[in-house]
């Protein structure tokens, strides 16, 4: 069954009274070469199993199901069950579990389903979960590798290097917890319903241990905030709300002319180890007067 052409996936769905969702952002793949890209991509094998995210219609599940050992699928549509139940059939080694990725328990899940198994993520997330969803998939600790397909303007942003305009906070979350990969786009005419926008493929590579060290993370986070919730501003003035009550302007200038950085460079001119350097001298600030406190 070909899972990427129209005519089948209307007559999969219609048989089923199946309807798309706007709300919950259903796109389905009509271009092969993409699922199997995806599955090719994302390093899963005989030995090592595929954690899925959204498997819609079943097109990128059965390409999984064809090189992991074991394939469990995320879906959050109860409609799309009975769906799924004919399109994986002969997928022996697939089982779909109903359910919302956002509420789900992800580490638990994959050591019930998958034990001692090294497990990869794969998934066609809705545009509109997509910073929860990368953010609960690499949280969870539980991957090998995470690769997803989201919006273009997304993937650039989370690859994005300091200074250009795509980089941005979440650019920085990413690259803390991994190694990012853009391995190719997916225009919006191999989609149906077919989107206003591109996606774009990427694979996350979970880190071992953070992309930089700093004594306080929890401060680190909230300095990168800061510093991108007004990014127009000098580094300077968009700190201020975040160590307003403990730090002023003046020793805030103070601070970033400490750490080699011009007075008025913005945030967005940061790399990450610049902020773990400007966190390490905040909190050592901070400590000295005592105003430790967040």
């Amino acid at each position: 069954m070909g899972l990427c052409d129209l005519d089948t996936i209307r007559d999969v769905l219609g048989r089923h009274g199946f309807h798309f969702s706007k709300s919950l952002g259903q796109n389905f793949l009509t271009a092969a070469w993409a699922p199997e890209r995806i599955a090719e991509g994302c390093g899963v094998d005989a030995d090592s199993a595929a954690f899925e995210v959204g498997p819609g219609i079943g097109s990128l599940t059965v390409e999984l199901s064809k090189r992991a050992g074991k394939v469990v699928a995320v879906e959050l549509d109860r409609a799309l069950m009975p769906v799924m139940a004919e399109t994986l059939t002969g997928c022996g080694n697939v089982e779909v579990v109903q359910g919302d990725i956002l509420k789900t328990d992800i580490a638990a899940l994959c050591r019930e389903k998958f034990g001692d198994m090294p497990v990869h993520a794969c998934a066609n997330l809705p545009y509109y979960i997509t910073t929860p969803a990368i953010s609960a998939l690499l949280e969870s600790g539980a991957f090998q590798s995470i690769t997803i397909m989201v919006q273009k303007e997304v993937a650039e942003r989370i690859c994005a290097a300091a200074g250009t305009a795509a980089y941005s906070a979440f650019s920085i979350y990413v690259q803390y917890h991994a190694e990012t990969t853009l391995l190719f786009e997916v225009p919006r005419d191999c989609f149906v319903p077919q989107p206003k926008v591109d996606s774009a493929v990427l694979r996350l590579k979970p880190r071992g241990t953070p992309a930089v060290e700093t004594c306080d993370e929890k401060l680190y986070f909230a300095v990168v905030r800061a510093a991108f919730n007004q990014r127009r501003k000098t580094l300077a003035n968009a700190l201020s709300s975040a160590f307003s009550g403990r730090l002023d302007k003046a020793e805030l200038l103070s601070l970033i002319c400490a750490c080699g950085f011009d007075e008025r460079i913005r945030g967005e001119r940061l790399s990450l180890t610049d902020f773990a350097t400007l966190t390490d001298k905040a909190a050592a600030l901070l400590s000295e007067s005592g105003k430790t406190g967040r």
